[in-house]
């Protein structure tokens, strides 16, 4: 668990790199499935769930990029205090890790159809066959090596 201190002033520090770092930064630490926490400096106070609030929003303010509707946000927003909010919660989480898994799945699937191309299986056997036939990798090479 990387530990990120958020000091008054808004800067944020990395205590494992001993470096301050930005938004942009903890967010390739996101992408790259890295855990964090971010909390106050001082106090030690838990700002993790604000920062990565910040991030969406950041995010969020490029249309193209943009993953939250507004149909959607007033959705969700409509769940807060009401007696359905801890099923949402525990919903989304799920179905976005189904999701996730899914997605990983099908990366899978396509990566052994690639595999099992019958051209990617050609180059394979060329490249093998180029190997035999470089100096030194030439089994024929070995023997000529024994009568000397």
């Amino acid at each position: 668990m990387i530990t990120i201190k958020k000091y008054p002033n808004r800067r944020l520090y990395d205590t494992s790199q001993s470096k301050y770092v930005n938004l942009d930064y903890l967010l390739k630490l996101i992408q790259d499935h890295q855990d964090f926490e971010v909390v106050d400096s001082r106090s030690g106070e838990d700002h993790t769930k604000a920062i990565l609030l910040q991030i969406i929003s950041d995010q969020e303010s490029d249309e193209n990029r943009s993953l939250l509707t507004n149909t959607l946000l007033k959705q969700l927003i409509r769940f807060y205090n009401s007696d359905m909010q801890p099923f949402v919660r525990s919903y989304l989480e799920q179905s976005l890790a189904s999701f996730l898994e899914q997605q990983e799945n099908m990366a899978h699937m396509v990566k052994s159809m690639m595999d099992s191309n019958p051209a990617n299986l050609f180059n394979k056997m060329f490249e093998q066959n180029m190997k035999m036939w470089t100096p030194g990798n030439n089994p024929a090479d070995s023997h000529e090596n024994d009568d000397k």
